[in-house]
């Protein structure tokens, strides 16, 4: 890890430590002395940053911007590393089965991809969370949960033909080196020669991709927030950006601090998914 850590340029480094400091939030921040991200002050409306009792200041309900983003990024981060880790696990496992098994198990699995992947990611989430997240009776309350396993459960379904095919690429490239065509002279097992030499071979890539993918995750719950079909509760970035769409004229700060975030977490991630997949093709030119 500290041998990695060297190779990286500064603005990897830098991007390695926002994306723990937002993990950190995630995982401690309940903890943090901050104000009740749920309660408001009245007497401190939409005042700006480095007020007294705010550090970020507070949107035009008196909500405090630092503690909604510390307790946001749990949820975020939550539904983006999931998805991405579901769809991945899933995607890796169709992809590696079809490019090593080939013929009409390979056509069928590619082409479901391709089907999948020809729709665009926000309107098939966007459907998806519509239809099965919310109530047939609009009186009755929508279940939190239920939206934001149904929001994890479409992303994933968004994210497993994107890492299935990087998943897909891999394996038949790797499927022709030499040493899996003496492993299986040899006569050992396929699955054998997956788990051995395959799998260990296709995860540089997965992960490379993976880190590009937790970004465009978390654009796209805010998306989805923004459309009125993101979590219920408000407690994520896409939600606090989609409750202060409105307040931007008097409580500019409410709007460009969650943006703010969302944009360097995401810039963030695709910087490490950049420095993995570059450490991946000097891994490859070596081989």
């Amino acid at each position: 890890m500290v041998k990695l850590f060297r190779e990286m340029k500064i603005s990897s480094r830098v991007s390695a430590f926002w994306l723990c400091l937002m993990a950190l939030f995630a995982v401690v921040g309940h903890w943090i002395p901050l104000p009740d991200p749920r309660e408001f002050d009245i007497d401190a409306s939409a005042v700006g940053p480095f007020s007294p009792g705010h550090l970020l200041g507070t949107d035009a309900g008196g909500y405090d911007l630092l503690s909604n983003i510390v307790n946001g990024a749990r949820t975020s981060l939550l539904i983006s590393i999931v998805s991405v880790g579901l769809g991945g696990f899933i995607g890796s496992v169709l992809g590696i089965l079809a490019a090593y098994r080939r013929g009409r198990l390979d056509y069928i699995i590619n082409t479901t991809f391709n089907i999948m992947l020809s729709i665009p990611n926000l309107v098939l989430g966007l459907a998806l969370v519509a239809v099965l997240a919310n109530n047939a009776d609009p009186a009755i309350p929508v279940n939190p949960n239920r939206r934001m396993f149904v929001i994890i459960v479409s992303l994933t379904i968004v994210i497993i033909p994107i890492l299935g095919r990087i998943a897909r690429g891999a394996t038949l490239t790797w499927s022709n080196r030499e040493f899996v065509v003496a492993a299986r002279s040899m006569g050992m097992k396929d699955l054998n020669i997956v788990l051995r030499h395959i799998v260990p071979n296709v995860l540089p890539a997965i992960y490379a991709v993976g880190f590009l993918a937790v970004g465009v995750v978390i654009v796209a719950e805010g998306a989805l927030s923004l459309l009125g079909v993101g979590i219920v509760d408000g407690l994520s970035w896409g939600a606090m950006i989609a409750r202060v769409a409105g307040e931007f004229e008097y409580a500019p700060q409410s709007m460009y601090v969650p943006v703010l975030v969302l944009a360097l977490t995401v810039i963030a991630c695709n910087q490490i998914g950049d420095f993995l997949r570059g450490r991946l093709d000097v891994r490859e030119g070596k081989i």
